[in-house]
């Protein structure tokens, strides 16, 4: 067998020209298979972290009417208890959640205000202790909610770092006065995303108004004030943190089995609206992969018959020499072997190439596109096997007729 490979390298290598052209269709054909696969999970990459919208791995549970989240504006409907502790202490021991905690949610239209600046399209969140951390924000000024804070009713509240930039212009909020829903309410912390992303993409989660993209700022108050601002037993979200992305969505559908249990109405029911459009999203792209990659793959059947004509050349112009190795004993399996090697050799060759041209167009429509640059290791394995094969498979007809020469006649030919 490495005599075989041997001799095929030198063959390839003392007709270069011929032996490119031939491995040209090949060559094409993988590197658009690693370029279009390499796109595709690049682009994934980045919905994955758009998915997330702040970078943390948490996803939002709340109720929702027509896949939509409920405006609890219009007031609380019959069937809707609040969340209780039982089912996130249940939620808390499903399989890939590192944490989960209750939290009320609005999109401040207009809702806050510092004298006549106003938080156009602010979020409101009702939390507990631990919310913060949890989504990992961080305090930059000031302080955090007290534990009697929580509890109490008073009426204070910590802004994210988006907030204080829009409603303060940037200067330390502390111990200054907001309004809140027409309530009057004291800063007494801003709160600094620790995850916040750098590109400049809108998330999937901003676009679904997810509790926790910081777009157009939010403001956090006690839980405990929530009813005096808006509503009493007004039902709560939940907030699922997860080991990663990929886990948010099946957290998202157990926890949403465990708090549709205690629902009485059938026109609402608890879900996450926030990523299933990127879910969506993937598996678009991933279709438009596999129909890419059939398209890819014609430039490998064109390559293979390319290999099926040039090793039929090859056979006739060895003749000779098939017919002296087989006139010293060659065996009909040793002739088709060494034939068939050189098919794969030549095909693995043009696949190799196909690779790395592949990964350099990857990384330039990557670096155009602004996409992620990603490279499929699974994908370059079948690649080399793929091109392997079609050298097998297209190389079998002219091995075998090359093994099927008559010695005798095959040494009377020139």
């Amino acid at each position: 067998m490495i005599e075989n490979i041997i001799l095929s390298m030198r063959g390839i290598w003392s007709h270069k020209l011929r032996s490119i052209l031939t491995m040209l269709g090949v060559i094409i054909g993988i590197a658009s298979i690693i370029a279009i696969v390499s796109i595709v999970q690049g682009t994934n990459r980045k919905l994955e972290k758009s998915l997330i919208g702040s970078g943390n791995n948490v996803v939002s549970v709340s109720v929702l009417q027509d896949n939509w989240e409920y405006d609890f504006s219009s007031g609380v409907p019959s069937g809707i208890p609040v969340v209780n502790d039982a089912s996130i202490a249940n939620i808390k021991q499903m399989e890939g959640v590192v944490d989960a905690g209750k939290f009320h949610f609005r999109q401040g239209w207009n809702q806050v205000f510092y004298k006549d600046v106003g938080l156009s399209y602010g979020k409101i969140c009702g939390i507990n202790a631990g919310y913060l951390d949890m989504v990992e924000y961080q305090i930059s000024a000031g302080r955090d909610f007290s534990e009697e804070e929580y509890t109490t009713g008073k009426k204070v509240a910590i802004i994210d770092e988006s907030a204080r930039d829009i409603m303060f212009n940037g200067e330390n909020p502390v111990g200054e006065a907001i309004e809140i829903n027409k309530e009057p309410f004291v800063v007494v912390g801003v709160a600094k995303n620790l995850n916040k992303q750098e590109e400049e993409y809108e998330s999937i989660n901003d676009y679904y108004m997810n509790s926790y993209s910081n777009g157009q700022g939010q403001v956090f108050i006690p839980d405990g004030t929530w009813p005096i601002v808006y509503q009493f037993d007004e039902p709560e979200s939940v907030a699922i943190k997860v080991e990663n992305v990929k886990q948010m969505q099946p957290a998202a559908k157990m926890a949403s089995e465990e708090l549709n249990m205690y629902l009485t109405s059938g026109e609402y029911s608890y879900g996450s609206s926030s990523g299933e459009g990127g879910e969506e999203l993937k598996m678009l792209t991933n279709a438009i992969q596999l129909m890419l990659v059939g398209i890819a793959s014609l430039s490998l059947l064109v390559g293979g018959i390319g290999v099926m004509n040039i090793m039929l050349v090859s056979v006739t112009e060895r003749t000779s020499e098939i017919g002296l190795k087989k006139a010293l004993g060659a065996k009909r399996r040793v002739i088709m072997a060494q034939f068939l090697t050189e098919s794969a050799v030549l095909t693995s060759v043009g696949g190799l190439l196909g690779i790395i041209l592949g990964i350099g167009l990857a990384k330039l429509i990557s670096t155009l596109a602004g996409l992620e640059f990603a490279v499929s290791i699974p994908w370059i394995f079948i690649s080399v096997g793929f091109s392997m094969g079609i050298g097998i498979l297209f190389g079998a007809m002219p091995a075998s007729k090359a093994s099927k020469l008559n010695p005798i006649e095959a040494l009377r030919r020139d």
